[in-house]
């Protein structure tokens, strides 16, 4: 299969996992109605398997359409940025770190942590001139979810990375 065909069918399944899982399970949160889910997990592994720019797409898209068939129509525009740049900044540092098994792992676990810091920050700042400081209420669950999909990635990934043209496309761009 043409390899770039190849890369446009794994962006749309991806998209389409962040999409399923982020609506799959869905636990409502205080203040702002959100909900904590899995999605997270896809859209960090879809920036270390696609790349930065792929998984941009995939995780933004995804994520956008869960939003978007859920009825938070308001969030479909915050939600494709913040988890494109979930995805992004994952790729990125996957590049830039990942060397070798231990150091590719290690960057899962940083992307990971950038899925926490930019879902809480993300959409604190977005949901302030909605909810003003009642945004903070959104703060805790976003941490909550970030972890999860921390923990979720890390279980997934060597799993994911033992598929052979998943490993080809993730460790292509690490070379």
């Amino acid at each position: 299969m043409n390899s770039n065909l190849k890369k446009i069918v794994m962006t749309a399944l991806f998209a389409a996992l962040a999409c399923v899982a982020t609506m799959s399970i869905r636990i409502p949160t205080p203040g702002t109605g959100g909900y904590i889910h899995p999605g997270d997990a896809v859209v960090i592994l879809a920036g270390i398997i696609l790349g930065p720019a792929y998984g941009l797409l995939a995780g933004g898209v995804g994520s956008a359409m869960a939003d978007l068939l859920g009825g938070y129509f308001v969030y479909v525009p915050i939600t494709f940025v913040i988890k494109g740049l979930v995805a992004l900044v994952s790729g990125l540092v996957f590049q830039k770190v990942g060397k070798d098994s231990r150091t590719r792992y290690m960057a899962v676990v940083l992307g990971g942590v950038i899925d926490i810091i930019f879902v809480a920050g993300g959409y604190f700042i977005c949901e302030f001139p909605m909810y003003g400081s009642g945004a903070a209420a959104s703060i805790p669950a976003n941490i909550i979810q970030g972890i999860s999909g921390l923990i979720i990635a890390c279980v997934l990934y060597p799993i994911l990375i033992a598929i052979p043209d998943v490993r080809q496309a993730a460790y292509k761009k690490v070379s």
